[in-house]
This record gives C-alpha cells, sequence and structure tokens, in this order.
C-alpha cells in the first residue's frame, strides 16, 4: 500500500496524518505548541514546529509503515505569518503570527506610499499592520540586524517544513493572498511595491499552487526525519485552503457555514468580492476565489440561551437541557425573534455598538420558544450575510460545533430553503483534505472536484432537506427579522 504524509502545523497544534491513496487515515498524532506572548507581541518558534513535525513523522515509522511506501509529504499552515530565515534555511528569531498586529504604524506608511485603494485592487484586501508585508517593514526598522541576516521570508508554518525538508524557500498562493503583497488576479509579488518602501525584493519566496512539486526530501532531512531521500515535497495550502476543502467545497457558487464561537461563510467563486467585510483568498483549485465572511454571533448565541436558560444546572447539563427544549420547540418559535447581536456585529452590518434582543415576546412564549428563536435568529444572520454576497447557492455544506445540533442544521435547512449538507467534525479533516493536492499532482484523481464528490459519499456526510411548511413559516419571519436591526439602532 502506497500513502500520503500529511500534516497541519496549526497555531495550537502540528497534527500529522498518514493518508492511503484509497483516502483512508492509517496514523494520526497530534503534538501541541506553545504561544511566546510579549505584550501585544504574538510569537512562535519555527524551531518548535519542526521538532514536533520530525516526532510525528519517526512515531509513524515506528508502528511499521516504510519510508518507501511515501508517496509525497504535503502540509497545511498557519497563514499570514512573518517567518524570516537565512541562508541556511534556518529561522532568524521567532516568526510572528497573522493575529499580531504590532505594524499598524508601518501598514500606514505602505498605503500612504503605494495607495489604498491600489492594495485593495491588486490584492484583492484591505491593508493592516497584520500584513506580512507590514511586518517586513517593521522588521527593518525595529530588528535591522535580523532584516539584514533574513535571506528570505516565508509566510507559513508549512512553509518552513517545507524549506528544512527541501532547502527551497516557497508558499502557495492561498497563503500569497494573506500577505497583503501578492496580484491576487496574476498570481505574482508586486514587488515594485517592496523598492517604493526603501525594501530588497529579493527576500520573498517563490510563489507556487498546491499541488505543484516544492522540491524533495535532502540527505539532511531524511536523517532528521525518516523520510526517504527523494520524497516528493508538495507545497501544498494555507489553513484556510485547506478547511474549505474539507468542507466540501470546491466550485463556483458553493458555500461553506462555519459555527464556532464566532462563524463564517465561506463561499468559492470566479472572482474577488470587494465588499466591506470580505476577505478574499485564492483557492486551491486554480482560477477559483475564496471569499470569506466573519461573523461576529454564531455558537457563543447557543452558549449564552443555554447558561441563561439552564443556569441552576451542572455546567455539562446546560447543553443537554436546551437540547431537549429544542427538541421540543415549534419552527418559527410562536413569533419570538431573535436579533443575534450580542457583541456588535461585522456582517451583515458593521456596527460594533449595536446589541442582541427579543422581538414579539408575549405571556405565552416559553423557554421553548426563547431556545429556539436565538437559534433562528444565527441563521437568519448568516441568510442576510448569503444574500449580500450575491448569487444562488448551489451547494450549502455546514461545519463547526454548531453543527452538531441537529435541530440547528435543520433550522439552517428550513430559513435557507437549501439542502445542507454536514460533515462530522474532525481535527484532522484539514490534513486529510490538502491530501487530495497529491492526489491530484500523481493523476490518482482528476481534480478539487473529484475530491468533494467522494465526501459528499462518504459516511462521513449527513444532509437535511428544507420543510416545505417550515419554509413558510421562516421566510414571513425573516421579513420581519430583517426590519429589527434598523429598528434597534435607532432608539439606542
Amino acid at each position: 500500500m502506497k500513502y500520503i504524509a500529511t500534516f497541519d502545523i496549526g497555531t495550537t497544534a502540528v497534527k500529522g496524518v498518514l493518508v492511503s491513496v484509497e483516502g483512508t487515515a492509517v496514523f494520526t498524532k497530534s503534538i501541541n505548541i506553545e504561544t511566546i506572548f510579549e505584550g501585544d507581541f504574538k510569537e512562535q518558534s519555527p524551531l518548535d514546529w519542526h521538532k514536533a513535525f520530525c516526532e510525528i513523522s519517526k512515531e509513524c515509522f515506528a508502528h511499521g509503515y516504510s519510508p518507501e511506501d511515501i508517496i509525497g509529504i504535503v502540509m497545511s499552515g498557519q497563514m499570514q505569518d512573518l517567518i524570516p530565515v537565512d541562508k541556511n534555511g534556518i529561522n532568524v528569531g521567532n516568526a510572528v503570527l497573522y493575529s499580531d498586529g504590532r505594524a499598524e504604524k508601518q501598514a500606514r506608511e505602505i498605503a500612504e506610499i503605494v495607495g489604498i485603494q491600489e492594495i485593495l485592487k491588486s490584492t484583492g484586501n484591505n491593508f493592516d499592520g497584520s500584513m506580512p508585508f507590514a511586518k517586513l517593514l517593521w522588521l527593518k526598522q525595529n530588528r535591522f540586524n535580523d532584516y539584514q541576516n533574513t535571506y528570505k521570508v516565508v509566510i507559513s508554518s508549512k512553509d518552513y517544513i517545507i524549506l528544512r525538508l527541501t532547502g527551497e524557500y516557497v508558499t502557495d498562493v492561498t497563503t500569497g493572498a494573506t500577505t497583503g503583497l501578492m496580484d491576487i488576479h496574476k498570481k505574482r509579488w508586486n514587488t515594485d511595491w517592496v523598492s517604493a518602501v526603501g525594501m530588497v525584493k529579493d527576500k520573498l519566496p517563490l510563489l507556487l499552487h498546491a499541488e505543484e512539486q516544492a522540491g524533495i526530501v535532502t540527505e539532511k532531512a531524511s536523517i532528521e526525519t525518516g523520510y526517504s531521500v527523494g520524497t516528493p515535497v508538495y507545497a501544498g495550502t494555507g489553513d484556510a485552503g485547506a478547511t474549505t476543502l474539507a468542507s466540501g467545497i470546491a466550485s463556483d457558487g458553493e458555500f461553506n457555514i462555519n459555527i464556532g464561537t464566532t462563524g463564517w461563510v465561506a463561499s468559492v467563486s470566479s472572482d474577488v468580492l470587494l465588499k466591506e467585510g470580505v476577505f478574499n483568498l485564492a483557492a486551491m483549485p486554480k482560477n477559483l476565489y475564496i471569499n470569506v465572511v466573519p461573523f461576529l454571533n454564531a455558537g457563543n448565541v447557543h452558549k449564552w440561551i443555554s447558561k441563561t436558560l439552564a443556569k441552576d444546572r451542572e455546567e455539562n447539563e446546560k447543553y443537554d437541557y436546551v437540547g431537549k427544549l429544542l427538541e421540543e420547540s415549534t419552527p418559527g418559535s410562536h413569533g419570538l425573534i431573535f436579533l443575534p447581536y450580542l457583541v456588535g456585529e461585522r456582517f451583515p452590518v458593521m456596527d460594533t455598538k449595536i446589541r442582541g434582543g427579543f422581538v414579539g415576546i408575549t405571556p405565552e412564549t416559553t423557554k421553548q420558544d426563547m431556545a429556539r428563536s436565538c437559534l433562528e435568529g444565527v441563521a437568519f444572520s448568516i441568510r442576510q450575510g448569503i444574500e449580500s454576497i450575491g448569487g444562488k447557492p448551489n451547494k450549502i455544506s455546514l461545519i463547526g460545533g454548531g453543527a452538531k445540533v441537529k435541530v440547528w442544521c435543520q433550522i439552517f435547512a428550513d430559513i435557507l430553503d437549501h439542502e445542507v449538507l454536514v460533515y462530522n467534525d474532525s481535527e484532522f479533516s484539514p490534513s486529510m483534505a490538502v491530501a487530495a493536492s497529491v492526489m491530484v499532482a500523481q493523476g490518482l484523481i482528476t481534480d478539487y472536484h473529484r475530491f468533494t464528490d467522494l465526501l459528499k459519499q462518504s459516511e462521513n456526510c449527513i444532509s437535511y432537506e428544507p420543510n416545505s411548511s417550515s419554509v413558510e413559516v421562516l421566510n414571513k419571519a425573516y421579513d420581519t427579522y430583517c426590519r429589527i436591526y434598523p429598528g434597534f439602532k435607532n432608539i439606542r
């Protein structure tokens, strides 16, 4: 049997999955990673990523799997980092993480020189101090010796592991879209911008698509990791690219809803979406884009109503109690509607000061109505967001913690009046998805669409169909819902 070694080099852990060419995970292991906090600075040591990668790889081989049976190595990883490395491929200091916004001053300088509209037009995104382009200028201005010792920068944690395996300085186009420096349509660096702000333009890595080969395992890397010399290593993708593919969407007009504490909607489309609040990425399939819309209110609403209605119960009983209330509830919540903006919102409205509230409480309103209306409110907000993006969805999938609440899944199907596909959430899903790039590269599958087709046909996929009577009730409620925010806004 032949295998693909896949990894997800995330913010909290390095996760390894050995995937057979038939698409089955035969070995998994995860090692946690520490983040270094110094005031507002957020950093990690790339050496920790490499140590975890080597440990997972060697343990895999200790379980009896042969390096000779590995046909490729591929990874996903956190994006939007700044990872300076020297001529020997060793990191110069720590990696500055995507969530570190230290370079706001430098972002303003760059925007003034290049022009904020020019940046938006070329990159498809707004520009701020979290972008690696701005962080590189910060490095020059604040740690000049480190800047001088930097031969190249890489942008994703997995790029650093690729470098240690192959000696090649590369990144993928999904990750490149998070830099504030890549022309998202032409898939090339705006090197003239680098020169314009007084930096050296040849410090940037080579841009590749996920399925393109970055290099091969060197003799030194073979000793460190156990992989055979000459094993192909592929560019892989940033974590958002892998997560999107793992959610079963790979074609224009397909949408994924992720319900965590906060939430987002990711759509695959044929072009970027230049709207406030939308972040655009290059997708794994060539010539397609991922339009990501973040929502502040999602699973936090479920958590709030659970704690509120079950405040006298033990912590581990609160969700079970509300789950029973939901099972006893009625679509439309007997006319009760909830605006879910508990902590303000950024899409489909941009209003940090607005707060949530119920409309339609009567003497007959029950706990069941209150619980259900909260989840319906989140689904109404997601529907409004999808309509703001534009276009009629061809496919909708749902992942995240919220996808484990069956009543909520049905609520989404009814409110969106569309089949909703729910995939069993797995911490190793991105690693499984990124294996598809090796399968495409080596001709084991024709394209990424074949991977998502196989995903839909698997036992891990559950389909929720809209109920016509519920759809009618909820469409009327949605019309009312859309009028609530303007009213609340005017009375605060």
